[in-house]
Parts: structure tokens; sequence; C-alpha cells
């Protein structure tokens, strides 16, 4: 089959690579239908020396090909979306739904190491699929069904995280994907004002366009900007959606005093020169999460039902999979006002 394998640092090429087999009596093979980008992606296309020969890919939907003797909840022909982390499947956590916390300590997402291989192919195999893979409702578009593989539930988990209260002011630092994601679940808590930081002209404007005030971060830092707009205050909650020392530090700098930052951007940094300072003087709560996905779904599934998001325009450009060292490219690029890209497997 063909699968999107990174070679080197900005160098990501199909192949052809052996069909999956059955990961153990618990798994499923599915024939993927559309598969992602996603930012955290651009970390192994940035530093391939720790990734090279990887089959990328955490964000996918497709048909159920052939299906192990203990799955139960699956069977052939049926169309599932993918959870992008999965665990060990047999621990207390991951039977929950959670298995960023795997007990047996196996949380990984599917295509960042050589033994878990991306859904950015023709076909991947799921372990466990009883509790990764949810079959996809006949009502619900595509396009939502890719982003409750990941991003939709790692924005919902940033918003409930950072204890957003009715009347508040939230403040989201990064308005790509995830940070577009986190700004529509914060509408859920009732703020009164959320503040959405950028650089991206073109996503300041969609941020504007969902309700949020949208603070350019190129005339002056995102951080004295959010400060200014709340009188000095900052806000009660912040969203950190880039995962960049730079804008974890900005997260920090604009909240509240007696606020809660929220990180759901990736930062794998064991040298962040963290401000700690303020978190201790100004009483702040820091949360970050490796997103559980699959617990998230028995709330979004509703709400993706019931039309409180708005899901169409997300993915502003689309290519085939023959295409995929070009929508690498663009995705880094944050140029033709692309958001996210998605793959068709048969392009």
């Amino acid at each position: 089959m063909r699968a999107a394998v990174l070679q080197g640092p900005g160098d990501v090429r199909v192949e052809r690579v052996p069909d999956p087999v059955l990961p153990g009596p618990g798994g499923v093979i599915v024939t993927v239908e559309r598969t992602a980008i996603c930012g955290s992606d651009l970390h192994l296309y940035h530093d391939a020396p720790t990734g090279a020969g990887i089959q990328l890919g955490h964000e996918a939907i497709g048909t159920v090909a052939e299906v192990g003797p203990d799955v139960r909840t699956l069977h052939r022909g049926d169309r599932v979306l993918v959870s992008g982390v999965v665990g060990c499947g047999v621990c207390r956590p991951c039977l929950a739904g959670q298995p960023n916390v795997c007990e047996a300590g196996q949380a990984a997402a599917f295509g960042t190491t050589a033994g878990l291989p991306g859904g950015q192919a023709e076909a991947m195999a799921v372990p466990f699929a009883d509790s990764f893979a949810l079959p996809i409702p006949e009502w619900m578009a595509d396009e939502a069904a890719v982003l409750l593989t990941d991003i939709l539930p790692t924005g919902y988990l940033g918003a409930i995280r950072a204890d957003i209260r009715p009347g508040s002011t939230v403040a989201i630092i990064g308005l790509g994907p995830v940070g577009i994601m986190a700004l529509q679940c914060a509408q859920l808590f009732g703020p009164a004002r959320i503040l959405a930081v950028d650089m991206v002209p073109e996503r300041l404007a969609r941020a504007e366009r969902l309700g949020a005030e949208p603070i350019d971060a190129r005339t002056a830092p995102g951080s004295q900007q959010v400060l200014a707009a709340t009188g000095g205050r900052g806000a009660e909650s912040v969203i950190e959606a880039v995962g960049a020392d730079a804008t974890v530090i900005d997260a920090v700098s604009c909240a509240a005093p007696g606020g809660t930052v929220s990180v759901v951007g990736v930062n794998l940094s064991m040298a962040l020169p963290f401000p700690m300072g303020l978190v201790l003087l100004n009483s702040l709560t820091l949360r970050s999460i490796f997103a559980p996905i699959p617990g998230t779904w028995a709330a979004l599934v509703p709400l993706v039902q019931s039309g409180r998001f708005a899901l169409a325009e997300t993915f502003t450009h689309r290519l085939g999979l023959s295409e995929v060292s070009e929508a690498y490219r663009l995705f880094d690029s944050r140029t033709d006002g692309v958001l996210k890209v998605m793959l068709d497997p048969n392009g």
C-alpha cells in the first residue's frame, strides 16, 4: 500500500510499504478514506532525526476491512473514526477512555513511532478497536468525523481545563486548528469575552467571525495586548494552543491573578525558561494534557449533532495522498489562508 513516510527534515514522501496486519485479536484493519495533517505532525517534520522512517498521521477515518476475533462492537464494513491516541487497551484508564494515563505506560499517538504506523496511508491497523475506534453516525459529515479523531477533543479539553466561568474573559494564544476548536468550545461555558491572539491575518479574521476579539501579535507582544485590553488585569482563563516556548510564556504572562492557564500545544522542551515567579506571585493554576480522545466522544458527538460548532470551513485545502509533500509544505508555511489540510488516500 501507499503511505506518507518521513525521510528527513522537511521531507515527507509517499512510499510503498507493507500492508498492515491485525494488531492482535482485539484489533481491526481500517481502509482509510480521509486523513489530515495536524500541527503536532510538524514537530516530527521539523526534527526528522528523531523520527525518520515513520509512517505519519494520527487523524483518520475509514471503513473496517478486517476484524479480530475478540472485537465486540465493530464489524466489517462499519465506517469508523480512530482515536489519534491509544494505550494498552486493557487497563482501567484505557477502558474508561483515558489512554493518556495508561497504567501500562503505553500511551502513544499514531504516526509518531515506528511501532505505531499512522493513518496518512491507504490503510491502518487499530489495536483494541472497541476502545479506540468509534462508528461514524450516518448523519455526521466526514469533516466532523476527522476532527473528532484529535483536534476537536483537544480544543474541548483545553477549554474544560481552563476553568472558564460565565462572564469571564478568556484569552486563546494561537488560532491554528486546535486554537479555533478551543475558541468554539470555550463559548460553551459562557465567557463574556474571548481574546484571540495570533500573527496570521486570515486566522485572526476567522476568529473574529466566530465571535472573538482579534489581537494581532505582529504589532506588539500578545500578552501586553491582552493586559491592555483587560485594563491591566489579564484573562481569568488562558488557553495556549501552539506549544512554542514563547507562547507558553506569553500565556502565563497574560493570566489574571488567580487565573488558570491551560496548555494544549505540544511542547516537549526540557529547557523551557519557565516564569515560575509569575505563577507563584499571581497564584496561577497551570494545566497541560496529552489529550484522552475517546473520553470526550460522549459529550462531543451530541454537540456536533446539535450544530454547536462551525466545522465545515476548518478544512481549507484538500489534496491527494500523492501530493503529501506539497501538503506538508503548504501547512507548514501558513500561507494561502491554510488552516487545515485534508488528504484523500485515493488521490
